[in-house]
């Protein structure tokens, strides 16, 4: 079996696809996607638009990962969060309090383990 026949044809799931035209659409109509695995879970492609506003879906597989990259007009595959991708990002607001979650609204927080 040579390694051309071994190699399977990844399709990119559908609903992925759309939000992710829907994306770059809203977004200047170009956007670099950072494909990053974390781990049983998948791989988090994280949307940089041309705008700098951030967004992220989660796919099965890098295969599956390149397979969304390819099927979307406008979406590029960046080596990694390079210097100058990372100073184009400016995430909406309210984007530092969402990624907090719960913490982001408390006024009190509990001292520390190794304070006296």
């Amino acid at each position: 079996m040579s390694a051309d026949s071994a190699t399977a044809t990844v399709a990119a799931p559908r609903e992925i696809v759309e939000s992710v035209r829907k994306f770059v659409a809203a977004h200047g109509g170009s956007a670099e996607a950072v494909p990053q695995p974390v781990g049983r879970r998948g791989v988090r492609l994280t949307l940089v638009g041309s705008d700098g506003v951030l967004g992220d879906r989660m796919v099965a597989d890098t295969a599956t990962a390149q397979a969304v990259i390819d099927a979307v007009d406008g979406l590029t595959a960046a080596e990694g969060w390079e210097r100058d991708l990372v100073a184009r990002t400016t995430p909406r607001t309210g984007h530092w309090a969402k990624m907090a979650g719960w913490v982001a609204g408390q006024t009190r927080f509990p001292k520390a383990r190794n304070e006296n």
